[in-house]
């Protein structure tokens, strides 16, 4: 590729996704003997007052996008191209670079200060522009690097969301690692239009169109993985907010070892999974892992015996000897149409990856009523509400009654980073609750008998937050006869959770707290997990 197109064989690397440009950068600077500095602790100020003082105009070197600033040594430079042969000769003419120290800067960051240090404010590249402006701008290279590093620093970091937000003046670009958000950069809103159209380019949407919602995807290879990319875009006050769904097509091994169930409840579900037939949901918010657990449940009850058939929008992870549909909803190849076609397939066990209207609804009921297990998500907070949801969408309660054979609710909550997680300096709050608790865990063999409870400090594995990975707390409910009674009768949720309660019912926090007793997690963060459901 470098024969055929040139340039430096880092940056052909990077253009291909082999690997992230601050893998290059990092091996450059060995390379180079030039030290990688942080562009976000550069001085604005110092940068300003050298530039002033220098013979060349500072839009000549700001253009060039090198950075400089004088320190107690001499000189400092910084640029992401140390090798420019025409900033080196400048440099010599200039009296102030009688000692010269260089530094290595990621583009991105050269590029960001750049345009903050401009000397001339130029407007912002607002609405005005239109579809072949747009293309040749999202085309122009420096952009395609920028949005492919962007993208292999998401999956560096274990991001699972990207989001891009345009504000007045600047546009933040934001990662979602671990279920929570932290801004990775702001950028001048000049740039907002390239990057915007280059992100809707490659996931298939319109460019033109900036004033009605889009949603795309595309398969890629960023920083040798294979990953599968969900675009999003919502028209906002100052531009479109675009969402970048990041689905790694090889997550490694999934299976009921992975997905932290304490042991009496990976055993309840173990034997849910063994059922014939019957309606069997898990529910929660989006991002909560239960696509995660649906493909663990279908690895573990995948035996060769039985006929497996998935409908998912999209396909999340491919899963050997499983038949997996892609529903496309633009032909008119929607849940409940994909659902009646694989009845005819003669399927033992169906995951419906979301039921969200009646019509899927009814057909997922009627398949789990004539000798199917279903096994299906919903969106609702806990597992109870998973009836009246139902309901809501017009199933009649006997149907739900005879259909609904158990109800699981999930939580993801951040692992404690192994690394810097120290004891907890105040555990009079936590050893209360556990007292509670302890006397309905009796079945829990391994259970600890001192807690090992711990708290979050933050260090340079965990990127300061003192988390890292994260771990799911479950609520199991099985729907016995008693509670089919009831839901048949249209009975309030108060007296379902009453008869799920006297059935061992185990709240997701309580869940939650044994977790933090094993030194996984903290009761904090599984009450901002599962705080709602608190009982």
């Amino acid at each position: 590729m470098q024969q055929n197109q040139g340039g430096r064989l880092g940056e052909v690397l990077v253009r291909l996704g082999a690997i992230s440009i601050s893998t290059l950068y990092g091996v450059l600077s060995e390379q180079l003997d030039c030290p990688l500095i942080d562009g976000g602790q550069l001085d604005e100020e110092a940068m300003r007052t050298t530039l002033a003082q220098l013979r060349m105009p500072s839009q000549w070197w700001l253009d060039r996008q090198v950075l400089l600033w004088a320190d107690a040594s001499g000189l400092c430079v910084a640029s992401a191209d140390p090798l420019d042969i025409d900033v080196r000769e400048a440099l010599a003419q200039e009296p102030l670079a009688s000692s010269l120290q260089w530094h290595l800067l990621l583009p991105a960051e050269a590029e960001a200060w750049s345009q903050r240090l401009q000397v001339q404010t130029h407007g912002g590249l607002g609405g005005s522009l239109d579809a072949r402006a747009l293309r040749e701008l999202a085309e122009d290279a420096p952009v395609v690097a920028f949005v492919n590093n962007t993208l292999a620093q998401a999956l560096e970091a274990r991001a699972s969301d990207i989001h891009v937000e345009p504000g007045e003046r600047e546009c933040s670009l934001r990662f979602r690692i671990d279920g929570v958000l932290h801004t990775r950069s702001k950028l001048p809103m000049e740039r907002y239009p390239a990057i915007a159209s280059r992100i809707k380019l490659i996931g298939g949407l319109d460019i033109a169109e900036r004033r009605l919602p889009q949603d795309g995807r595309i398969g890629t290879r960023v920083a040798g993985r294979e990953v599968d990319i969900r675009i999003s875009s919502i028209p906002a006050v100052h531009g479109e907010s675009l969402v970048l769904r990041l689905l790694p097509k090889e997550r490694g091994d999934v299976g009921m070892h992975r997905i932290g169930m304490e042991a009496d409840h990976k055993a309840l579900f173990e034997q849910w999974l063994a059922w014939p037939n019957g309606l069997v949901l898990v529910t929660g918010p989006t991002g909560s892992g239960k696509s995660t657990t649906l493909y663990s449940a279908l690895s573990h009850i995948n035996d060769g015996v039985r006929k497996l058939i998935t409908v998912e929008d999209p396909v999340e992870l491919r899963l050997p000897g499983v038949v997996q549909i892609q529903t496309q909803a633009d032909i008119g190849y929607t849940f409940a149409r994909a659902l009646r076609s694989i009845l005819r397939h003669d399927p033992d066990v169906i995951m419906v990856g979301e039921i969200r209207d009646r019509e899927t609804a009814e057909i997922a009921i009627q398949a789990a009523l004539t000798g199917h297990l279903v096994l299906a998500t919903v969106h609702t907070n806990d597992a109870l509400s998973a009836v009246n949801r139902l309901v809501d969408m017009g199933i009649e309660p006997y149907l739900v009654a005879a259909a609904l054979r158990a109800v699981m609710a999930q939580r993801l909550v951040r692992k404690l980073c192994p690394a810097c997680a120290c004891p907890h300096d105040d555990t009079s709050l936590l050893q209360q609750r556990w007292g509670r608790l302890q006397p309905r865990l009796k079945g829990l063999a391994d259970l600890p008998l001192s807690p090992n409870w711990q708290m979050a400090k933050g260090c340079e594995a965990c990127g300061g937050t003192g988390f890292r990975g994260r771990v799911g707390i479950y609520e199991l409910v099985t729907v016995t006869q008693a509670m089919q009674h009831e839901i048949a009768q249209g009975a309030p949720q108060e007296r379902l959770l009453a008869l799920a309660n006297a059935d061992g019912r185990r709240s997701m926090v309580d869940d939650g707290l044994i977790k933090s007793a094993r030194g996984l997690s903290t009761l904090d963060e599984v009450l901002r997990a599962a705080s709602a459901q608190d009982d």
